[in-house]
């Protein structure tokens, strides 16, 4: 069976936030909609909470990290027929509200990306690291964004194929915007709200420092 869109939710050791996630997202009530989770090896009740919400759940048995949630959740929902495909993050900081600005901005384009607003909430260390970031990869790859960490995007499916990532671990963003310059792809960028609920538990110093090296080695390879 084939569907319009594929709502793509990467969750590890999330059950404190999956159930209320999956359940904002399905108010949206986007047409032609289905909701993809993908259990990255969780040691908790993500897996069966998200199960019991009667939706698609794919498994990990080990953690592999959120490059590779994705990409199993975007394989598997091109692969049955998606046409769209929009990643959300499982631990509540994205506005499922969001989803539909999302697709409207998809039409005509390749690839959307949420560009979160600066909050006081953020880390600072979050910030500088962002923007650093953003510098480099417009440097090497001419893609200018505002943000270019944010994990809420969204994309074709013809548009996947062509910058179908390698990254396992948090590069993943910016993998998928150095692929987007590479591969001439149209892009936008919409502005969206960030909730910081929980304590920062994204990417550290040292996964900015492995991103910057990463996108410096795909700017040398030929893919």
């Amino acid at each position: 069976m084939t569907q319009d869109t594929a709502v793509i939710i990467p969750a590890h050791n999330e059950q404190r936030h999956i159930k209320t996630v999956i359940r904002k997202v399905r108010q949206q009530k986007v047409k032609g909609c289905r909701i993809i989770v993908v259990d990255d090896g969780s040691t908790d009740r993500t897996y069966e909470i998200a199960k019991e919400e009667g939706l698609t759940v794919l498994r990990h048995a080990i953690n592999l990290g959120k490059g590779a949630a994705l990409k199993t959740g975007a394989d598997y929902s091109v692969k049955t027929g998606a046409k769209n495909l929009v990643f959300i993050d499982s631990d509540g900081q994205h506005m499922p509200e969001d989803i539909p600005r999302f697709l409207k901005a998809l039409h005509g384009t390749d690839i959307v990306f949420g560009s979160r607003t600066l909050s006081r909430k953020m880390p600072s260390i979050l910030k500088f690291g962002n923007s650093f970031i953003n510098k480099v990869n417009s440097l090497l790859f001419g893609i200018k964004l505002r943000d270019t960490q944010s994990g809420y995007r969204a994309m074709t499916s013809t548009a996947y194929r062509k910058i179908r990532w390698r990254s396992c671990g948090y590069s993943v963003e910016s993998e998928m915007v150095a692929n987007t310059g590479k591969k001439r792809l149209k892009y936008r960028e919409i502005t969206i709200k960030t909730i910081y609920s929980d304590r920062y538990k994204g990417t550290t110093v040292i996964d900015g420092i492995k991103i910057v090296l990463s996108m410096l080695w795909w700017k040398l390879s030929r893919r």
